[in-house]
């Protein structure tokens, strides 16, 4: 059990690394634009693009952990073993089509 949250510890750093980074590029991006006086219409849409941009975002991930919860519920009523070439093919499929189902939401809001 130790060695398996040891292999976590990188994983998880990594993650907050990248995700302190992308913050301070997009906090300087935003600085940027009120030193140099963009035009209130070009930060009003960049805004507004975030902002959708982080609904869907949600969205997105909101889809893909309720099907693999599913594909989770679907392995156990199947009683799958964790080394069955289903067991990926479910947890696969159902992000795959999270993904696919939020590609098609998406594409309905912006039309």
């Amino acid at each position: 059990m130790g060695a398996d949250i040891a292999v976590f510890i990188p994983i998880v750093l990594f993650i907050c690394i990248v995700w302190a980074i992308k913050i301070v590029v997009e906090s300087r991006l935003r600085r940027r634009l009120a030193e140099t006086h963009a035009s209130e219409d070009l930060v009003r849409a960049m805004l507004l693009a975030d902002e959708q941009n982080r609904r869907l975002s949600a969205l997105k991930w909101g889809m893909v952990l309720v099907l693999v919860g599913v594909s989770f519920g679907l392995i156990d009523v199947l009683n799958l073993r964790h080394d069955d070439a289903a067991t990926f093919g479910l947890l696969i499929g159902a992000a795959g089509l999270g993904m696919l189902g939020y590609h098609l939401i998406g594409q309905r809001q912006k039309s």
